[in-house]
């Protein structure tokens, strides 16, 4: 487990989700966390027993700009209305493009319009396929006393780390799939090669 962290500061903030829709929130930072980063905890809902959590790294083309080029911005906004519902918190950690960063993200982008997948991009700019590290998500949800979940979440490497940092997931709930003709090899590619549960029509 790694060492507590503490929150640093709440404030509630009103998030509009279109069609009139506004969900009331706790935005939470929090002082300790391993890597110095800027990270944000989103509580909403219900107060819940065992919380529904979403851990989601942060994706400035998807949930910005509205790229279709991944699944990042429904997902967002699905996992928000789903905590809302249950109870819980989404984890919002600042790991763009899998933990390397912004540029290299959109030089990968530029590998994958020559025709490598996601990966094979990552490794040509000699970066790894995921750099992502979840010891500050463990760390705020052991700040917000949750030392158990309901993850919400189609990477069981999230999961995995989760547990190998102290924390008991008592459920997995899978997220919709938000495929369209420009993000389906980028989904298709995380099914083969890191074991996504996305349900991708020939995937099974």
């Amino acid at each position: 487990m790694p060492s507590p962290a503490r929150i640093r500061q709440s404030v509630r903030v009103p998030l509009h989700q279109g069609l009139g829709t506004v969900l009331q929130a706790d935005l939470m930072t929090f002082t300790g966390l391993a890597d110095v980063g800027e990270h944000l905890a989103v509580r909403l809902g219900p107060p819940a027993e065992v919380p529904l959590v979403r851990v989601h790294s942060e994706c400035l083309t998807g949930e910005v700009f509205g790229s279709a080029r991944c699944d990042c911005g429904p997902q967002l906004a699905e996992a928000l209305r789903a905590i809302d519902d249950a109870g819980g918190v989404l984890l919002y950690l600042r790991q763009e493009g899998r933990g390397i960063g912004l540029y290299n993200k959109l030089d990968a982008y530029h590998l994958q319009q020559q025709g490598l997948d996601t990966y094979e991009a990552n490794r040509a700019l000699g970066l790894d396929d995921d750099l992502r590290d979840y010891a500050v998500a463990a760390q705020m949800l052991g700040a917000l006393g949750h030392n158990e979940i309901d993850l919400l979440t189609n990477n069981p490497d999230k999961r995995d780390q989760l547990l190998r940092y102290g924390i008991k997931v008592r459920d997995t709930v899978s997220t919709g799939v938000f495929a369209n003709p420009y993000n389906t090899g980028y989904l298709r590619a995380k099914v083969v090669r890191t074991s996504h549960t996305i349900q991708l029509k020939g995937s099974a």
